[in-house]
């Protein structure tokens, strides 16, 4: 006879926090920086140089991710997990900040099983260590009871005593650099929403999903652009040309991609293409949750390792407003919004 699986209806609160906590280990960098951690009614921890870098950001079942998608494929507490930490560390990341703490928010309804939230926690903490924010630890959080799964985490970062970089730097004559991919989340997405089973893809496709459900920014490319001296920098969430629209908007320039180096991103998702019928530099310019980082840097700075060029700052010309070029036209698409999508 199967044995019933556990759900957190059948726990007190303290019950799964206890069986959440021991999952939620720091590296020994982080617990420098953690002075009081999970068990009080708030947790302290260190702030380096006097100054708090502050992002929140919140999933939401079904709208953010999906427990059972259309292919079959369902997602694990572990994925979202990850996602949800390695969304935050990018933002994090996107001020050439490093990240030292997050508190984390979890909405559960009753039948969810505790496996699925112990899963979680081991996602959100491989995420946070494998991702390379050794520095970061978990420190504390709420458990709640709703009708849909929600993930909130609001995570603290720390300057090291040097200026943030901002959207709103970027100059005319810049060269624009991305770090980290763009495309392959939104063509994980498509799969997933496809009737294509898992079962069936190829490896290189399966991988193109993974980029959706457990996204990999590059978490040492923020610190490192900031180093070398870039005037502007975002993450890449929602898009490549709504996000460099951001980033025009914000330094009243205009950006203008490269068409060949949007054909080189497009490249590694032809299979993805010729599976759905779709075209895949769709995803490079409209897809978001890569979490690549976008950044300028001044003409003739050496580009920090892992950025590639992918185009320029113009300035405003006449009556010309902020915007995204390709090769000197203007880009029609737009990227993911939460309200109109």
């Amino acid at each position: 006879m199967l044995e019933t699986p556990l759900t957190v209806a059948d726990l007190t609160e303290s019950g799964l926090l206890a069986r959440i906590f021991p999952r939620l280990k720091s590296a020994p960098e982080a617990r420098a920086l953690l002075l009081l951690g999970p068990g009080d009614d708030a947790a302290i921890v260190g702030s380096p140089d006097g100054r708090t870098v502050l992002s929140i950001d919140t999933q939401v079942q079904d709208q953010d991710f999906r427990l059972q998608w259309p292919n079959g494929h369902a997602s694990t507490g572990y994925d979202v997990g990850w996602k949800a930490a390695a969304q935050n560390l990018s933002d994090i990341n996107a001020m050439g900040a490093q990240a030292t703490s997050m508190v984390v928010s979890l909405t559960l309804p009753r039948e969810t099983h505790v496996s699925w939230v112990e899963d979680f926690a081991d996602g959100l903490s491989a995420s946070i260590r494998e991702l390379g924010a050794l520095r970061c630890s978990v420190a504390g959080g709420d458990l709640g009871r709703g009708r849909e799964l929600a993930v909130t985490v609001a995570i603290l970062g720390t300057l090291d005593g040097r200026d943030p970089v901002l959207r709103s730097g970027a100059a005319p004559g810049d060269v624009l650099a991305l770090a980290g991919t763009v495309g392959r989340a939104a063509a994980g997405l498509a799969i997933l929403e496809s009737g294509h089973s898992m079962s069936s893809l190829a490896p290189g496709l399966r991988q193109i999903v993974d980029a959706q459900c457990r996204p990999f920014p590059p978490l040492a490319s923020g610190p490192l652009a900031l180093e070398a001296g870039a005037s502007a920098m975002l993450d890449v969430s929602d898009g490549l040309v709504k996000d460099a629209g951001r980033m025009a908007e914000a330094s009243q320039v205009i950006v203008d991609l490269d068409l060949e180096s949007l054909k080189l991103l497009a490249a590694p998702l032809a299979p993805a293409g010729r599976l759905l019928g779709r075209e895949p530099l769709e995803w490079v310019l409209g897809g978001g949750e890569d979490h690549g980082l976008l950044a300028t840097f001044p003409a003739g700075v050496q580009l920090p390792r892992g950025f590639a060029a992918i185009g320029s700052v113009q300035a405003l010309a006449g009556n010309n407003s902020t915007g995204v070029n390709i090769a000197g036209r203007p880009a029609d698409l737009v990227g993911w919004d939460h309200f109109a999508d």
